[in-house]
């Protein structure tokens, strides 16, 4: 999951917090934390997609569906491409995916009782 920063690698998590603001980090979890937003994110995960047919595939009313575009947008978590007079919404990159898995991951272990190999060592 690196990005090719030889440094990065040999920190600690706790050293690459406080190098890019344990506040930033935080705002992401945060956006994650409201079941409107997970659903977007989860449907952007299978493809790129207009405001209204996210708003159909979520349940949401195209309005509120915007709104939380526009803070997921804010956040860095998803990009909008103007085709015509639609904006067309996508996941900013892999990294968004991943940690919708992680914690769809996470909670699914969570459920049944597994745990990691590691972190049972």
């Amino acid at each position: 999951m690196g990005h090719g920063i030889d440094t990065a690698s040999s920190a600690t998590t706790r050293e690459r917090l406080d190098a890019v603001g344990t506040a930033d980090v935080a705002a992401t979890l945060q956006a994650l934390a409201t079941p409107s937003r997970l659903y977007i994110l989860a449907r952007l995960q299978e493809g790129p997609c207009s405001v209204g047919d996210l708003a159909d595939a979520v349940g949401m009313e195209a309005s509120a569906c915007s709104h939380q575009l526009r803070l997921l947008r804010n956040l860095g978590l998803v990009t909008g491409e103007r085709h015509g007079r639609s904006i067309i919404y996508a996941l900013y990159d892999n990294h968004v995916a991943e940690l919708l898995d992680q914690a769809l991951f996470h909670v699914e272990h969570l459920r049944l009782g597994v745990r990691d190999a590691q972190a049972g060592a």
